[in-house]
């Protein structure tokens, strides 16, 4: 039967809860154990994505289509857990469901009411959520993380489902993880414990003792910090896990853990085989080829929702992921596009390579196709992902092909040159939510190009998030001025891939590679663009203050 591990957070918001789970997650592969990973969020909007990223940050999308949270995009990068759209539940999605059946009759005429129906729902979820590439039933551990905070309303229901959940088997196939802050006053230089104290009795109040306390802090924690948290929290004392800070990267996450003997505690409670150690040799190895490096390149990241980190999340997390296998430290150039047309091109000088990132509306689509054009112009490689490709093509329609006023329908319903449009089948189409071309689709790759040098084969598939696609009525005039069609759907004859051969790397891809990168194994053409710009940086001299000319 499948062990369940819950994963919650209290104190403050953004503890890390994602990235802990998928720390847990991966330290349990490590051990021989098969897990399956799921989020369960609070906020009542049936998926995110129709959030503004700055609200929630990036959407993550699955292969089957499903827009989910973002911490999703740790589980995939820590873990080889199989993710479907039973991975993410939030409220809304709960409702929905529950208030379907009510419509249809199912309840015989019974009172619909938070417990049982809504939280019944929500076990049916969590079980919903056990899944991997053989059906289900051989998941050894089922990670569950609840979003929000321990004493938010609107997460009650969730918790409160957790509990009922547990309570239905035995002791030793449940396990509560909980997240704490230990705050560290300047003032008076210590860290305090107190707050810790009251998220622990709140998750209590409702029925819940945590097994574990992973407790987030930027200062060492001391033993005699450990057993009051122990004593107060009436949690055992091994089981007060310091999670401090990381000093470089955040894969040092599972290393510290495994060093703080949590792999054991998860084993034992939950009586899974604990003879092995938790094998994380390459992982070492990866930190420590982290740590030797002293290269570095300048990424431009030309984006409209630039000011939120997490807004790119997924972006970041690849680049980086491709600096580790090119041996050099990727340092981020975040500029909004807006202030391209403001700034100028200026912003850009210097930089080793430019990235522009997806994104939806007009605001800021100037000043994407300013950085295409300079990056082009200039030699400097180029990465257009989603609607980055598409200002590629405008940019190179406009300015190489001559195809004045070209422009994408989305922004200038009225260019005379129409070069990226509404795809077919999203024509009529009236909602936002979830009605995107979503998911993983197929690309044949064309030999002898660029794309087909980085995947080293003629089919891939990759996840797509998006309603306008590249016109092929403009693919002839398009190609014969140089832009080549190196990818497309082998279905609808749709380009996936641009590339400019003439260029040192000049890429643009209408889907969205982040989202299938990890620490050990980084995407392709993510690859591709940080050797590219390192090759870059290793021809051009640094750039010299005036004062020091003088």
């Amino acid at each position: 039967m499948t062990k369940h591990i819950f994963v919650t957070g209290g104190v403050v918001s953004s503890l890390g809860k994602g990235l802990t789970s998928a720390a847990l997650g991966l330290i349990l592969e490590r051990r021989g154990h098969r897990v399956s990973m799921q989020k369960l969020d609070p906020y009542i909007n049936v998926d995110p994505g129709t959030m503004s990223p700055f609200q929630h940050g990036e959407v993550y999308v699955l292969d089957d289509g499903a827009e989910t949270d973002l911490d999703l995009g740790h589980y995939e990068r820590f873990t080889h857990a199989r993710l479907t759209r039973d991975a993410n539940f939030t409220t809304g999605k709960i409702y929905s469901e529950v208030i379907q059946k009510e419509r249809r009759g199912d309840y015989l005429g019974a009172t619909v009411q938070v417990i049982p129906h809504i939280t019944d729902a929500i076990k049916d979820a969590i079980e919903a959520g056990v899944t991997s590439d053989e059906g289900g039933d051989d998941v050894d551990v089922a990670i569950t993380e609840i979003g929000g905070t321990i004493g938010d309303i609107e997460s009650l229901p969730f918790v409160e489902a957790i509990r009922q959940f547990a309570l239905d088997r035995p002791p030793e196939d449940c396990m509560f993880v909980h997240i704490t802050l230990l705050p560290y006053l300047r003032a008076s230089g210590e860290m305090k414990t107190k707050p810790t104290q009251q998220s622990v009795g709140k998750l209590r109040e409702i029925g819940i003792q945590p097994h574990v306390l992973v407790c987030r802090t930027e200062k060492p924690m001391t033993e005699e910090m450990a057993k009051k948290i122990s004593l107060f929290c009436n949690v055992r004392r091994e089981a007060v896990i310091e999670e401090r800070d990381v000093d470089f990267s955040i894969y040092e996450v599972p290393t510290d853990l495994v060093a703080a003997g949590l792999d054991k505690i998860i084993c034992r409670h939950l009586r899974l085989e604990d003879e092995r150690e938790t094998d994380l040799t390459d992982w070492r190895e990866m930190l420590e080829r982290i740590k030797a490096i002293d290269t570095t390149v300048e990424i431009a990241v030309v984006g409209k929702y630039i000011e939120l980190h997490d807004a790119y999340k997924s972006i970041y997390e690849s680049l980086d992921h491709a600096g580790i296998a090119s041996d050099v430290d990727v340092k981020l150039r975040k500029i909004k596009a807006e202030d391209l047309l403001d700034e100028g091109v200026e912003l850009l000088r210097g930089v080793h390579g430019v990235l522009v990132p997806g994104g939806f509306g007009e605001r800021g689509m100037e000043g994407k196709i300013e950085a295409v054009r300079w990056a082009r112009e200039n030699g400097v490689p180029f990465f257009g992902i989603c609607l980055g490709l598409q200002c590629a093509v405008v940019e190179y329609a406009r300015n190489v092909v001559g195809l004045d006023g070209a422009h994408s329908i989305e922004h200038s319903p009225h260019t005379p040159h129409p070069v990226i449009h509404l795809m077919a089948a999203q024509e009529g189409v009236r909602n936002k939510g979830g009605t995107m071309r979503l998911g993983a689709y197929a690309c044949r790759v064309k030999p002898g190009t660029l794309a087909h040098r980085l995947y080293g084969k003629d089919d891939i598939s990759e996840r797509h998030r998006h309603r306008y696609e590249y016109n092929n009525e403009y693919r002839e005039a398009l190609v014969s001025g140089g832009l080549i069609a190196s990818g497309v759907n082998p279905d609808l004859d749709l380009v996936e891939i641009v590339e400019l051969p003439s260029h040192p790397f000049f890429v643009g891809v209408q889907f969205h590679p982040e989202f299938k990168s990890q620490p050990l194994h980084p995407h392709p053409v993510f690859r591709g663009f940080v050797a590219a710009a390192k090759a870059l940086a290793g021809k051009k001299p640094e750039r010299v203050p005036e004062e020091a000319r003088a």
